[in-house]
């Protein structure tokens, strides 16, 4: 079997099919997991204040069963196949007709891409399997960022984690890199902070932005920190002067810096030691 999933093209294509699944899974992960952690917080805000936690169905990432948003119409098997679904029944309930976000195909086909590229990239083994949650975890904090601008702990810490026990047997980089690379990379965004907070008196990023980019540097190595940050500030920069310019974005509205350093942080892992040596190959 093993010999099997060596060939390129069959490895590429199952783990395509499976980023398919992967990514209709994980947009359960970002409509939930928010909505998982409010509740969560007003049930210790109502014990702090001696108040009875009031009763409510179990919601989480598999209860209830997904449903429309518009009718209540549970989703079936049929109608839960990754892009499939969504183009036979273009884009719209099939109890109601109400349309349909295109969010979701977007996440499915985002995931599948990332997956086979990085099956593709690293070939079958150990490597490839950690890019699969890497890239997935990206995902998922992307665009829960872009819609709350919060990156839960619970996606940041284990990745981090995970990140510095695959480099125990050094499967990106040494994990004397990968360690030094976790805290530089939350040192060097926190600095950030306090200085931008200590100079404006306002706080210019969240939290979950430093475990972010520890997590990179637990992952790829404090090599790559540099290139993750320059370019997430790059593509953040011009993305905030569009908005500002074309969508009437307000100037005191905040901008979710997540997404900037996931896309940096995919970058960093597929191309970051090849962008780094042709910059250094230029002197």
């Amino acid at each position: 079997m093993s010999e099997f999933l060596r060939d390129p093209v069959v490895f590429t294509t199952l783990a395509t099919l499976l980023g398919l699944f992967v990514g209709s899974f994980l947009n359960v992960v970002i409509h939930r997991l928010p909505k998982m952690m409010e509740r969560e917080w007003h049930a210790q805000a109502a014990e702090l204040r001696d108040e009875p936690i009031p009763e409510r169905e179990p919601f989480n990432l598999a209860t209830p069963r997904s449903r429309c948003p518009h009718c209540g119409h549970q989703i079936t098997a049929l109608e839960n196949i990754p892009v499939v679904s969504y183009l036979i029944l273009r884009g719209r309930c099939s109890h109601c007709a109400a349309s349909i976000s295109r969010r979701y195909p977007i996440v499915e086909v985002l995931t599948a891409g990332l997956t086979g590229y990085a099956a593709w990239h690293f070939g079958y083994g150990a490597a490839a399997l950690g890019a699969f949650c890497f890239v997935w975890a990206m995902v998922a904090m992307t665009f829960i960022d872009l819609d709350t601008q919060l990156l839960p702990d619970s996606l940041t810490l284990p990745l981090l984690w995970l990140g510095l026990a695959l480099n125990l047997g050094s499967t990106y980089v040494e994990l004397s890199n990968a360690v030094i690379g976790a805290m530089a990379g939350y040192l060097s965004l926190w600095s950030v902070f306090w200085l931008f907070k200590l100079t404006t008196g306002k706080e210019g990023m969240g939290y979950g932005d430093f475990k972010l980019l520890a997590a990179v540097g637990a992952w790829l190595g404090w090599q790559m920190l540099p290139l993750t940050i320059l370019f997430s500030s790059l593509v953040g920069a011009l993305a905030g002067i569009g908005l500002i310019a074309f969508a009437r974005h307000g100037r005191n509205v905040p901008i979710p810096f997540g997404p900037y350093l996931a896309a940096a942080g995919v970058l960093a892992l597929f191309w970051g030691k090849r962008i780094t040596d042709l910059y250094l190959a230029t002197f």
